[in-house]
């Protein structure tokens, strides 16, 4: 079974099929599927390199869209993925959105408004941190809303992915999963690390006590809106090397399936001569 993993790529292993039923309390975050550590940093550079000359072949064609959804509990890495994705990209084509608590303006809106408002247009690579399914996990933890409605908002956010992705965007969803203990250590490390203690609030311990809640919630979500046109890729996050590598080489294979080109030049063209 040795190295068995290791020929699989990370879109195979990954992804949540449809329908299917996720176990986080039992999900292994700090598995490798026998990955080498000493390996990763040349395989995340050529996902990079590899990263960078299709974004700029997405930018220059200006036919497709991708959406990158990125959620994850507290610490999970989502900064972290995001510094690494987009640095290979370049930031005139690489809108980011960080959803925050909606404010009085989009409270007035139904709840996806905002998002959709967001989407990248065509030749951009757009990426949110945290997004439309806080409204499926946030507000179901904190009962901001009746079980009957959030519930109804998982058929909602399908229908208007499909809607998305029949109108041209293709979506990449990852959750980035790390373990309880994990989390410990990097709230800690925020804390003793005198440069990082602007990251951390008092109020992510309270969060952390919900830790049950948000790992039914976050399994639900998965099991719910993994779909064939949308699926979610569930990333074990404990070992950041891993998660990079992992990511970056799925967000490559996707976008590489889709052929972007250069567009054709104006006729002629190459036989001017400048003066």
């Amino acid at each position: 079974m040795a190295g068995k993993d290791s020929k699989r790529s990370f879109r195979e292993l990954l992804r949540v099929k449809q329908g299917s039923k996720i176990d986080l309390a039992g999900f292994d975050c700090g598995q490798t599927f026998d990955r080498d550590k000493d390996k990763a940093a040349d395989e995340l550079s050529a996902n990079l390199d590899t990263l960078t000359e299709l974004q700029e072949r997405v930018y220059a064609e200006a036919k497709h869209s991708i959406l990158i959804v990125l959620q994850g509990i507290d610490a999970a890495g989502k900064d972290g993925t995001i510094r690494v994705i987009a640095g290979a990209f370049n930031p005139q084509g690489t809108p980011v959105t960080s959803f925050k608590v909606p404010t009085p303006r989009e409270l007035a809106h139904d709840f996806l408004w905002r998002v959709h408002a967001a989407v990248p247009g065509k030749g951009e690579i757009g990426i949110f941190n945290r997004s439309h399914y806080e409204q499926v996990l946030v507000v179901r933890v904190h009962n901001l809303e009746p079980e009957e409605v959030w519930r109804r908002h998982y058929g909602e956010i399908r229908d208007w992915e499909k809607m998305l992705t029949d109108s041209g965007v293709t979506i990449i969803k990852f959750f980035l999963c790390i373990d309880k203990e994990e989390q410990r250590k990097r709230f800690q490390d925020r804390i003793d690390d005198p440069k990082k203690r602007w990251k951390f609030s008092s109020a992510d311990l309270a969060e952390r006590k919900l830790w049950d809640q948000y790992t039914l919630a976050f399994a639900e979500m998965l099991s719910e809106t993994s779909t064939d046109y949308a699926p979610w890729y569930l990333v074990p996050a404990n070992h950041n090397w891993l998660r990079n590598v992992a990511v970056s080489e799925i967000v490559a294979d996707v976008i590489g399936e889709l052929k972007p080109e250069y567009p054709e030049p104006e006729t002629g063209i190459e036989s001017i001569k400048v003066e």
